[in-house]
């Protein structure tokens, strides 16, 4: 059986994501990295931050990619062999990490350079906006000659744009009137996936290129490149995918798409939040999506591994 994961981006950390994990030993030497890159242990401090806090990109980057890495540790002994991986946003770094491309700390420090160099690339009035209910075709007219462009295609007509925020307020109106059943603000802080942070691109690449890969996923394993959800065969050239979607759109509708052509049975998002599970229970409604923050204690989530593991 293939068991599709699916590693989360910015939106919903919380003060209680590490609940499952923060004990694990397993996951000890990911805290320790961590806590020297934030320069504060995050297990503690995400039940103290306030909100906005949570939500700063470089802080929230590192804490979702963290939770990936984390859960992935902690259940390594249940996954099974036959596995694909898909990461929305800069989940998709996480996504190469918990795939064995990078190792677990080099991965955190990967996430810091992304960070860092998105940070440099914003120009101080950036950000991302969310609409369901329009076709591409409207949504696209609504970007035109805007400073906005789509950032994430989300299957069930529902996307994120990437943007000024004098630009994507006006555009949240337009598109209500049009119709769209919600346009509300997300709580990103960069324009992500658009041709203003083309310099960061540019910036993590040079990091990428430095830095020690592993050449093909693990025996088994298939990670999908969010910029068209085609596989990764090769880290070496596929870092130039990967450092692109930084400034060009995600095709999340064509990476759970891929997911179920490479005979996925079941969806398991590492959280933070359950985001990604949603969309792809409304896209696959026959496949089974469950997030690990849909679970109280590390058993349940293994108890539920088993029973979509056994049942194929």
């Amino acid at each position: 059986m293939t068991l599709a994961i699916l590693c989360s981006g910015q939106g919903g950390q919380h003060a209680s994501m590490f609940e499952l994990t923060g004990d694990a030993p397993e996951a000890a030497s990911l805290f320790v990295h961590a806590t020297a890159l934030l320069g504060k242990d995050p297990r503690s401090w995400v039940r103290s931050a306030e909100h906005a806090a949570l939500f700063e990109n470089r802080t929230a980057q590192m804490l979702c990619v963290l939770q990936a890495l984390c859960a992935a540790s902690v259940f390594a002994d249940v996954l099974p062999q036959r596995r694909c991986l898909a990461g929305y946003s800069v989940g998709e770094v996480a996504a190469w990490g918990v795939g064995g491309l990078i190792d677990g700390s080099r991965t955190l420090d990967l996430v810091a350079a992304r960070a860092e160099a998105m940070d440099a690339a914003n120009q101080g009035d950036e950000g991302m906006l969310f609409i369901r209910g329009l076709d591409l075709a409207a949504i696209d007219s609504l970007c035109a000659n805007r400073e906005a462009a789509i950032a994430i295609v989300n299957p069930g007509y529902a996307y994120v744009l990437g943007g000024r925020r004098p630009a994507l307020a006006a555009i949240a109106a337009e598109a209500l009137r049009l119709g769209a059943t919600r346009a509300v603000a997300i709580s990103v802080e960069v324009a992500s996936h658009t041709y203003l942070m083309k310099a960061a691109s540019a910036a993590f690449l040079h990091e990428m290129v430095n830095m020690r890969l592993e050449s093909a996923p693990r025996t088994g394993v298939r990670i999908f490149s969010g910029v068209d959800g085609a596989s990764v065969l090769d880290a070496r050239n596929d870092a130039v995918k990967l450092a692109a979607q930084i400034s060009h759109p995600i095709r999340w509708d064509s990476c759970l798409e891929s997911c179920v052509e490479a005979g996925a049975v079941a969806f398991l998002e590492l959280g933070p939040g359950r985001a990604l599970v949603e969309m792809a229970a409304l896209a696959y409604p026959g496949i089974p999506a469950r997030s690990v923050d849909d679970f109280r204690s590390i058993e349940g989530v293994r108890t539920w591994l088993s029973r979509v593991i056994n049942r194929t």
